[in-house]
């Protein structure tokens, strides 16, 4: 994924109509936002920029808003909410909410206000490029595509956020910033941020920064505690058993967790040993690939005997917790001991 035109908003390089398509919300906003800061002052907001929404207002009325001038200022922004006349969507509606003059808008395209800034948000998959009001808006506007962004897109973008915030990351850190955040944009954006800051310009965001400073989902804590019981290091695993336990997690959902991991270790060995590559593995678990990566780096700790051991330990130890034989805590402590 580039950034071209959030770089061009930002050194204030503006088009005359913008599209904005797509079902990344994140991406949708960000978008808009750096349109009105850009564009225009913090003075000029109150009477420079209308929001309207295409599914209550007819475009007409939108169209009037265009075509007024601005009031001390250089510019108007005006956000048209729900373009959905722009799309395939529209056609399967028996009746719109409102009904659109669109040749009002064909008209103003040909002779748009040079002071305006038409902003066109358009909430959903693809536009209908078969439809006459969309060919000739595309042909007068800036698109920018909103989709979401699989995980070696997200990966690059992490790049051009550091770039932008002036700082370095290094490519094991941004896979796992990734993978920490679970392929939400909004999440890396927020980490990103949160990361440069502390780092300062011109500095690396390191591998263990991610580690240390990003918040961990219960998944995540448990993929690296099993981590730590492959590769023996059974103190280190014990004690982030414990701070799981002090954050008010249940021993029965930690044990859950521990149990899917083993199974996914068992899965990435099975596939590995039959050709699979890690993409093709993460893609028919339906996994993120940092830790079928990992997983797959580690598949000659284990054996097989060894997984299929662990999953029926765990399956004993589900079923004593569940009908209340001995003490849920030590249980799992002593899984991981003699793990």
């Amino acid at each position: 994924m580039t950034l071209a035109l959030w770089k061009d908003l930002q050194r204030k390089q503006f088009a005359q109509n913008y599209v904005i398509v797509g079902e990344e919300e994140f991406l949708r906003n960000q978008t808009r936002k750096l349109i009105v800061e850009n564009a225009l002052t913090a003075d000029e907001l109150e009477f420079n920029l209308s929001v309207i929404d295409l599914e209550e207002t007819p475009i007409e009325q939108a169209v009037e808003e265009m075509e007024t001038f601005p009031f001390l200022g250089e510019r108007r922004v005006v956000i048209l909410q729900n373009a959905m006349f722009l799309t395939a969507a529209s056609a399967g509606k028996s009746r719109e909410k409102v009904e659109h003059q669109l040749d009002r808008l064909l008209n103003y395209l040909q002779n748009p206000a040079d002071f305006t800034i038409a902003v066109f948000i358009v909430p959903y998959q693809k536009l209908d490029e078969r439809k006459k009001i969309t060919k000739a808006l595309l042909k007068h506007s800036a698109v920018f595509q909103a989709k979401p962004l699989n995980e070696a897109e997200l990966v690059r973008w992490s790049f051009d956020l550091a770039d932008q915030s002036r700082v370095k990351i290094d490519p094991k850190a941004s896979e796992l910033l990734v993978h920490m955040t679970g392929n939400n944009l909004q999440s890396v954006a927020g980490e990103m941020e949160k990361l440069s800051l502390h780092v300062g310009e011109g500095e690396t965001i390191t591998e263990a920064l991610v580690e240390k400073m990003v918040s961990k989902t219960l998944e995540q804590n448990v993929f690296a505690l099993v981590d730590r019981i492959v590769r023996n290091q059974k103190l280190e695993a014990i004690q982030m058993y414990r701070e799981l336990l002090v954050q008010k997690e249940e021993p029965i959902r930690i044990l859950a967790a521990i149990a899917r991991q083993y199974r996914i270790y068992a899965q990435v060995k099975h596939l590995s040993q039959s050709g699979y590559g890690v993409a093709q593995i993460a893609s028919k678990l339906k996994l993120n690939p940092y830790p079928v990566k990992l997983a797959a780096q580690q598949m000659g700790t284990f054996t097989d005997e060894y997984l299929l051991q662990q999953i029926d330990e765990l399956a004993e130890i589900d079923f004593k917790m569940k009908t209340g034989q001995g003490d849920k805590d030590m249980q799992l402590e002593l899984f991981i001991l003699k793990s």
